[in-house]
């Protein structure tokens, strides 16, 4: 690719800023027998009477792991949301820069770059739910700091096309964000692989899909080590609490069950899929790559209300760009999926 040099999109005052140390920043050798009263925490225990990790290390340890990356290249966060606020805060400067994003797409990328008064150019998908290339590389300019693509896509379900993202990695200027949030349900590899070969490639991902911790608000950065460095300047000194740390590193190391439960959905996704098609008021299902499935219904509004008169909560999707009357289902255990089923077949 191009000549890349990331100090021409960080932000002047994130370049100068002198981040802040942290009691746990500044002593990290702690071993239990030593007495802790640098940090006025309340000396009595119950568990959770002392600050976190702020740099998480058992928890980026494991993930390295698991995803044949280095520590040092993964940044942690509450939520993905924090991590996507913190790509803003690094590199888009207020009033000035821009985003690209891809409707149908996932709402928080407009409303982080509305929170941070950053300017976002929307190219729509095409009729496939593909990025259309070559207008997407033509409409940045010089203040476009950020692409994102979402795949498995939010709503739509479907991977991206891989000679499509490439092309876009390429041929983008700034730092490319793919939110693989959905991966794990994927039939695609993932781009933590091409990983070292670029450098504005940042890769997103979550604990709250595939390891069922969504609760936790724990997510995941991967991008080189320069770029980690940058948002480890700016992110909060304890924005991962221990509880959280715990939980997530008591799941990582359950891979067997989490894989068990990955495919357990997967199956139920292509039975739902055949079962699905056999019912009137749905006219067209898209193929899904994630644990959810996008539909064309009759009259979405009319379907919304009537499964919520029967207890059954989906998402109305008609008023996204390319979505007219879609409903997206989430998959569920068998029986929530044959309820569903049970339920659609009696509408009328």
């Amino acid at each position: 690719m191009k000549d890349f040099n990331l100090n021409n999109l960080i932000r002047e005052n994130i370049n100068n800023i002198k981040p802040y140390s942290s009691a746990r920043d500044e002593y990290k050798e702690a071993t239990a027998d030593m007495v802790f009263i640098d940090a006025n925490e309340n000396p009595f225990q119950t568990n959770v009477n002392r600050y976190p990790d702020p740099q998480q290390s058992k928890v980026k340890k494991r993930l390295a792991e698991i995803k044949g990356v280095n520590p040092s290249q993964i940044l942690l966060g509450n939520g993905s949301d924090e991590v996507l606020d913190l790509l803003f805060r690094a590199f888009c400067e207020p009033k000035q820069d821009n985003v690209i994003t891809l409707p149908p797409t996932y709402g928080m990328y407009s409303v982080l770059a509305d929170l941070n008064a950053v300017d976002v150019i929307s190219i729509e998908l095409d009729d496939n739910f593909e990025p259309k290339v070559s207008e997407i590389l033509s409409s940045q300019n010089s203040n476009s700091k950020l692409l994102f693509l979402c795949s498995p896509n939010n709503p739509t379900a479907n991977s991206f096309n891989a000679s499509k993202v490439e092309e876009l990695i390429e041929g983008f200027n700034g730092l490319v964000v793919i939110d693989e949030a959905y991966i794990d349900f994927s039939s695609q590899e993932s781009w933590l692989s091409k990983l070292d070969e670029f450098p504005n490639l940042i890769i997103t991902q979550t604990l709250s899909k595939a390891y069922g911790l969504a609760g936790i608000r724990l997510g995941i950065c991967y991008a080189s080590v320069e770029i980690i460095s940058v948002l480890n300047k700016i992110k909060p000194p304890y924005n991962v609490n221990q509880l959280t740390q715990d939980k997530a590193l008591e799941r990582l190391t359950s891979l067997d069950e989490v894989n068990k439960e990955v495919n357990s959905i997967l199956n139920e996704r292509e039975l739902l899929v055949t079962q699905l098609s056999e019912i009137s008021v749905i006219k067209n299902i898209y193929p899904s790559d994630a644990n959810f499935i996008l539909v064309k219904v009759d009259n979405a509004n009319l379907r919304y209300n009537q499964l919520i008169e029967k207890g059954i909560v989906v998402r109305n999707r008609t008023t996204q760009p390319l979505c007219e009357n879609c409903l997206r289902f989430t998959i569920g255990t068998e029986e929530e999926n044959n309820t569903l089923i049970k339920t659609l077949n009696q509408l009328s």
